[in-house]
């Protein structure tokens, strides 16, 4: 705060505390001319609701002193006025910093005995699995769901379908790293009759019916421009976080109408980062909790 408005600030808060008591202090005297206490002021409301000149109760009065005298204190004590800091040198930051410390200690404690563990160890333990399981549902419940089932644009996490490969390795570089998936828009550059053969093609593609004429223009399209990363194939690329479209397993729908969206508008997808925000420890709990759920206990 600058000292124009520390001054500022400052004064604000005094002349507050300062008008309340003065309007105390007049309320509390009689002036000339007044009704005499306990009289009628002569305000009268629905025939017989009658206004008389009586005091505030005294308890009344005396909690109004208190409030005053409690603000007077507290500024003394706590940072209130500008940039005063108080005589217990209380800070907000400083008590975060505090609580902050606490719970950076609490944590190591909770982890330490998981540390250096590789993650084959760790998915053996039902103690660490468990304890992944808490770091998923802070972290990744958000967009996985809270059973790591996924949803339309999210994948699900309990099959064996994995876009960047599903070891351990790979599993806690996508939690340390994470990723971003990117289709390509098609939007302007394939005909009608073509982008309704590819829809079919690859729709159908798990099922093996690549050689009707149906699919013949757009298997053409496919491999002269799809295969690029999902493969001839079409088993996708854990390199690229290509899909594989030889299975059943859809992340933002297999449906024509959906499968067609993909392909004119292209899909675009974001998985964060907990480098900076998981411990390398937490990192291996979190891998080994995520590999659980499509692995059997080993």
């Amino acid at each position: 705060m600058t000292p124009f408005w520390n001054v500022v600030v400052i004064t604000l808060i005094v002349a507050n505390i300062a008008g309340c008591l003065w309007l105390l202090i007049w309320t509390a005297r009689p002036t000339p001319g007044e009704v005499t206490e306990g009289a009628e002021t002569g305000h009268v409301w629905d025939d017989d609701l009658r206004e008389y000149n009586n005091p505030l109760p005294r308890w009344w009065r005396n909690l109004f002193v208190i409030t005053i005298v409690f603000a007077a204190v507290y500024l003394a004590l706590y940072p209130g006025l500008g940039n005063q800091p108080g005589r217990l040198g209380w800070t907000s930051a400083g008590e975060h910093d505090q609580r902050a410390a606490v719970t950076l200690a609490q944590r190591h404690a909770l982890y330490q005995a998981f540390d250096g563990r590789d993650i084959a160890e760790l998915r053996a333990d039902p103690k660490a699995v468990a304890l992944g399981g808490k770091l998923f549902q802070t972290n990744c419940a958000g967009c996985h769901g809270v059973d790591a089932r996924g949803a339309k644009g999210f994948p699900n996490l309990g099959d064996r379908d994995w876009l960047y490969g599903g070891s351990a390795e790979q599993v806690y570089a996508s939690i340390t790293q994470g990723r971003g998936g990117q289709m390509p828009s098609f939007f302007g550059t394939i005909d009608e009759p073509t982008l309704q053969s590819l829809v079919a093609y690859v729709r159908d593609l798990h099922q093996g019916q690549h050689e009707a004429m149906e699919y013949a223009a757009g298997a053409k399209k496919f491999s002269g421009t799809c295969a690029a990363c999902h493969g001839a194939e079409g088993h996708g690329n854990t390199m690229l976080g290509a899909p594989n479209l030889s299975d059943d397993t859809w992340l933002h729908g297999g449906s024509a109408a959906t499968i067609r969206e993909t392909i004119l508008y292209g899909r675009k997808s974001q998985m964060p980062s907990f480098g900076a925000v998981l411990g390398e420890t937490e990192r291996r709990l979190l891998s080994s909790y995520v590999l659980s759920l499509s692995e059997p206990q080993p």
